[in-house]
């Protein structure tokens, strides 16, 4: 039997449409699938609570489709750097040397992953094939997550593109992406397996259980996300371009995370439904796109402003604003709703999304920074690409970010989108019988119509934290300290 293949199994938690696995079983070698934990090697943006728990019911779902096709899931950890003290590759970092042994324990001559393109993994994987390769080992590399490769993409001028519309459109002219591959049926077993760990060895799920709500909101792994594609194009896809905004209803594909995950491709989203092609869900597969765009070609993003005057913005530094904020108790409904959404379920609606962070970063002028790393510890589908063009759109520090002089009212955007209220009733259930006018904004309801809801504000709900039309004139004369302009208000 010819040696087998280790194919490293990543952030590509499926079988259908996996170039590194494709690839593997084209050699007509067996495979031996591994999975690395290693979360020292993604410091300081090791995956949150939310992730890990994601992450654990994947692989389970994963190693059993596994099985059914004659493999397994063979689990390592990769030591703390501290740990390497006395190891012969010590300094080469932990993902490696776990790579090594299981070489040495299998025999394997050859090492197949999907890329990906967090700056810190980019430098790894980069110093983990040469390796490989300076030991006399095949390592190859293939792109499972993207259309296009980030580095394959540059404007006229050769330079990385900052703006989304000529990104998109530059991408589109280009683009043929291969129709995905389907699921192998069987996949060639070596003769004997490495020893592995057992999924719960990586204490992946809390140790108090506050996962509840996840589990009732989501099915991870690959049927988890064929399931969800199937539902959106049996029905919200129709509507996608209005109902996307309105965050009381189903309509959005919940893919999200299944991508961030590697459950499914974009390819497969790509030709799951042709039409979709002018629609403007596409359009949102491209933000995803040019998200991983940036973040390639500017690393730094994730902690430091694309901008560079907003290092001198004048943030303020109100600890029990931020955790009014995290914790939805702001006073503010449809931010509220969201952020209590978000700590239930680990998924908020792209609308309030968009709401709850300029109510951080321009009413309570706290820095992007806070809002970002709380999203990447709560959120199921905290994508470091996704989450550092979102905070820098909305701080208006980043590349084609909102102008810094939009301000999103979260009581007019609760009108326009959630009119009847049915949002803010789900998730801020203390203000349900108020009528649909006040809902958005309890403190200009009259004392009566308040004890009729049964809403004592400051004691059963809060007042609002600050003063939306003073703070948002305060954000806006902050930011005319860097530069002037008219102001706009949505």
């Amino acid at each position: 039997m010819p040696p087998s293949v280790l194919l490293w199994i990543r952030q590509d938690l499926r079988l259908a449409d996996n170039p590194a696995l494709s690839a593997a079983l084209e050699r007509g070698s067996p495979v031996l699938p591994v999975f690395v934990w290693a979360p020292d090697d993604e410091e300081p943006w090791a995956p949150g609570a939310a992730s890990c728990w994601w992450l654990h019911q994947s692989l389970a779902r994963l190693s059993a489709d596994l099985v059914a096709r004659g493999s397994r899931l063979i689990i390592r950890r990769a030591a703390a750097p501290a740990a390497q003290g006395g190891s012969g590759t010590a300094g080469e970092g932990p993902a490696l040397d776990a790579l090594r042994t299981l070489l040495r324990d299998s025999g394997a001559r050859a090492v197949y992953w999907n890329r990906r393109y967090e700056p810190a993994l980019v430098a790894r994987d980069t110093k983990i094939k040469q390796a490989l390769r300076d030991s006399g080992i095949e390592a190859e590399s293939f792109n499972a997550a993207l259309l296009a490769e980030p580095r394959d993409v540059r404007n006229q001028s050769g330079r990385p593109f900052q703006v989304f519309t000529p990104f998109w459109k530059h991408v589109r002219a280009t683009l043929d992406p291969p129709h995905p591959t389907p699921a192998p049926a069987t996949i060639a077993a070596p003769a004997s397996w490495p020893t592995s760990l057992a999924l719960d060895e990586l204490a992946l799920r809390p140790t108090i259980r506050w996962d509840a709500g996840l589990a009732e909101a989501w099915q991870p792994g690959e049927r988890g996300a064929a399931q969800n594609l199937e539902r959106f194009l049996a029905g919200p896809v129709r509507d996608y371009d209005d109902a996307r905004n309105v965050p009381g209803t189903p309509g959005t594909s919940r893919l999200s995370a299944h991508l961030h995950f590697g459950e499914i491709s974009p390819r497969q989203l790509w030709h799951a439904a042709p039409e979709w092609q002018q629609r403007q869900f596409v359009t949102e597969v491209g933000w995803r796109e040019f998200a991983h765009h940036l973040l390639f070609h500017f690393p730094r993003t994730t902690d430091e402003p694309l901008r560079g005057e907003f290092l001198k913005f004048p943030w303020l530094g109100d600890r029990a604003h931020l955790a009014a904020w995290q914790r939805g108790r702001t006073g503010v409904p449809l931010v509220d709703a969201g952020m209590r959404e978000l700590w239930s379920t680990g998924w908020m609606h792209n609308r309030v999304r968009m709401i709850v962070a300029s109510y951080l970063v321009k009413n309570l002028r706290l820095p992007w920074q806070d809002g970002a790393r709380w999203f990447w510890d709560t959120l199921v589908d905290a994508d470091l690409a996704s989450n550092t063009l979102g905070w820098q759109w909305s701080a208006g520090c980043g590349a084609d970010a909102a102008p810094y002089f939009r301000v999103f009212n979260p009581v007019t955007q609760g009108v326009k989108f959630d009119p009847e209220g049915a949002y803010v009733r789900r998730w801020v259930p203390e203000l349900a019988r108020l009528p649909a006018p006040l809902i958005h904004s309890p403190w200009e309801a009259d004392a009566a119509t308040l004890r009729g809801a049964g809403i004592a504000l400051g004691d059963s709900y809060p007042r609002p934290l600050v003063d939306l039309k003073a703070s948002r004139e305060a954000a806006l004369a902050a930011y005319q300290q860097m530069r002037g302009g008219a102001a706009s208000n949505t």
